[in-house]
């Protein structure tokens, strides 16, 4: 049998398989997947380095399914390969009998692939539309760092190419002329609801694939040679050096070799009883008119990746801030007494760089203001900074990447323009990736930018993920507000520590020292500031400062309160109830961003305790304006420490302070 017969028969077979799997399950999307029969072949069965026992291998070359839906046509190819699935170290290989159970609670096929439910094969969790292509950049950059000749395969549906964060994968492939990418284009001309735009089509995808500076081949994604042809002049391209990306765009059919499955409508909707009867004698038709009687897998083989011996580099200590700054001359500013918590960011990311290897810093064009330049101005860190430019949603997909890599990325924006990327960090976090975001600029005390350039959603966004626990146990991700300099640089090297998501937020103002060496931060912990007996008040990050003026005036007033710098959530409920307790159960929450985020997560826990508490909260009730500095932005949005201190007075019935 010729190598076009083997592949059409096994592309035949594997389009069986998700015609009944998906048919068994109720729901799937088989037409798509049969759109990607021979192209899965000739990758799995043919091009791909890999070890199908061992589906991670470092060196194996690895596949990212951005149209994530499609992934039946994965799973047929893993079952009949035996490929390896399970969670943890028990691994077992796929079987027949398991794509019987696509879709089911206790299955390891889900609706849409997720590595963490126990299908290793993929690094990332896909399925939301427009994400695959970053994260193979991401993977792309990590093996250019380890000095891996790997290559990174990626399809890509043709109504998912009009998401713009494909162009800014594409556009930070070429940037960083990562060859070893292969975006694949299935272009099969239906999205969900009808035919893709003309501005989908294989003939305009490609013309901006070549307007982008990519090495574009155009095949008939159903013709076996074509396909083969075009895999081994990226494999050639990729493994000689060339650092002219390549992008292949394949035409195809959506339910191929099925008539009676093709067109609209089919979307989502696997065929059954007598409509299955008819597409499964249809594909064997079309297998009759292809292919020999006797079908033969001869012509088809996988080839192992290299032998790859990860090197080992030990992680170095990590000075205290006082001592780095030192070293960086920064001894002035260090005596000055104040310092941004967005610039102890940095100086703590440049401490992390050092330390370890595995440390990357990810930016989206304003590293001048978050600080990671000085991270990327460092010879030696230079080659694990990426600028991602103005492209948030890339940059967060390319760092689940390097984190599938064995990297720990840290991205960092302005926290406003971080809501761009909220999808894409939900699914980082659904993908159990080891992913660090730091938003600087973050709450009312940019000032005279505008609201355009404050983050105030987002303690509500992220505070929701500290409500619910990951795929290792922990929470989702860590939401932290650093009061200070001290504060900042600490929680910088505690989310290094952490495996798992985080969020910190920095601020612009530089700000008093309120802590010093001696002070350990750690996930999860708050600390007392001050202890009263008459009421609780809870804030953290900028407001930290703004309600230790206001304790001046309360103590004037004869109001002895506690101070609790609530840095982490989520925080210990029971340790800062019992504080709430011993100042009458009263508590006033401080917050400079909109509501559902501190104040929510202090009265929830005192409603899950069941205890009497009277609870206040102060934060951002109105879209702010410019102001000129921040003591008139606190003014115009009633946060100033004079509203604070009339408000702690009034929940003790003192008149005025």
């Amino acid at each position: 049998m010729s190598f076009e017969a083997a592949v059409h028969a096994k592309a035949i077979q594997l389009d069986r398989t998700c015609l009944e799997m998906c048919a068994n399950a109720g729901s799937g999307h088989p037409t798509t997947a049969m759109s990607l029969g021979h192209i899965t072949t000739v990758l799995l069965y043919n091009t791909m380095r890999w070890l199908p026992d061992h589906p991670g291998y470092p060196s194996s070359d690895r596949l990212v399914l951005s149209e994530g839906h499609a992934v039946p046509i994965i799973y047929a190819a893993m079952a009949d390969l035996g490929g390896a699935v399970g969670k943890g170290s028990e691994r077992r290989p796929l079987t027949s009998d398991d794509l019987q159970h696509f879709r089911e609670n206790d299955s390891y096929l889900d609706g849409h692939p997720n590595p963490m439910e126990g299908f290793p094969f993929f690094d990332a969790a896909t399925g939301s539309l427009g994400q695959g292509l970053s994260v193979a950049a991401g993977l792309a950059i990590a093996a250019r760092r380890d000095g891996i000749s790997k290559r990174i395969y990626c399809l890509i549906g043709d109504g998912e190419a009009r998401e713009g964060q494909i162009t800014e994968a594409l556009d930070l492939i070429i940037d960083y002329k990562l060859s070893s990418v292969l975006p694949i284009f299935n272009c099969n001309h239906y999205g969900q609801a009808d035919q893709v735009s003309e501005q989908q089509s294989p003939e305009r995808i490609a013309k901006r694939l070549e307007a982008l500076g990519f090495d574009v081949t155009v095949i008939d994604g159903h013709d076996p040679d074509a396909i083969r042809t075009a895999l081994t002049t990226h494999a050639e391209m990729a493994d000689g050096g060339g650092d002219t990306p390549m992008a292949v765009v394949a035409k195809t059919v959506k339910g191929w070799g099925a008539p009676s499955v093709q067109g609209g409508g089919w979307h989502g909707k696997p065929p059954a009883g007598e409509r299955l009867d008819q597409a499964l004698e249809e594909l064997n038709a079309t297998g009759v008119s292809l292919t020999s009687a006797l079908s033969s897998d001869e012509q088809l083989r996988i080839y192992p990746p290299v032998e790859f011996e990860p090197a080992t580099t030990p992680e170095g200590e990590t000075p205290s801030l006082a001592a780095a700054m030192e070293q960086w001359d920064m001894g002035l500013l260090l005596k000055s007494g104040k310092l941004a918590t967005r610039k102890a960011f940095g100086i703590g990311l440049r401490v992390l760089g050092h330390s370890s290897e595995r440390v990357f810093a990810l930016d989206a064009d304003v590293r001048n203001s978050t600080f990671t330049e000085w991270f990327a101005q460092d010879k030696d860190l230079a080659d694990r900074f990426v600028e991602c430019k103005i492209g948030e949603q890339n940059m967060v997909s390319a760092a689940a990447g390097l984190s599938a890599a064995g990297k720990i990325p840290f991205c960092a924006s302005f926290g406003k323009f971080i809501t761009r990327a909220y999808d894409q960090i939900e699914m980082a976090i659904n993908s159990g990736a080891n992913i660090k975001v730091v938003g600087s600029h973050c709450g009312i005390s940019l000032a005279a930018d505008g609201p355009s350039q404050m983050a105030l959603p987002d303690v509500a966004w992220f505070r929701s993920f500290t409500t619910m626990r990951d795929h290792y146990g922990n929470p989702g991700c860590y939401l932290l507000q650093p009061a200070d300099a001290y504060a900042a640089y600490g929680l910088t090297l505690a989310m290094a520590e952490h495996h798992g998501a985080c969020y910190m937020r920095t601020a612009r103002p530089d700000v008093e020292f309120i802590y010093d060496e001696n002070t350990v931060f750690n996930l999860g912990k708050f600390e007392v500031l001050t202890e009263g007996r008459d009421l609780l008040i809870v804030t953290a990050g900028y407001m930290v400062h703004e309600c230790n003026k206001a304790l001046d005036a309360l103590d004037r007033a004869g109001i002895d309160a506690s101070l609790v710098d609530l840095y982490s959530i989520p925080f210990d409920a029971d340790a800062l109830l019992d504080l709430a307790n011993q100042n009458g159960g009263n508590v006033l929450v401080i917050e400079d961003n909109y509501g559902g985020g501190l104040g929510s997560a202090v009265a929830d826990a005192a409603v899950e305790s069941g205890d009497a508490f009277t609870i206040e909260q102060l934060y951002v009730k109105r879209i702010p304006k410019s102001a000129r500095d921040e003591e008139a932005i606190l003014k115009q949005c009633g946060l100033h420490h004079s509203d604070i201190a009339r408000a702690a007075a009034g929940m003790l019935g003192v008149v005025s302070v």
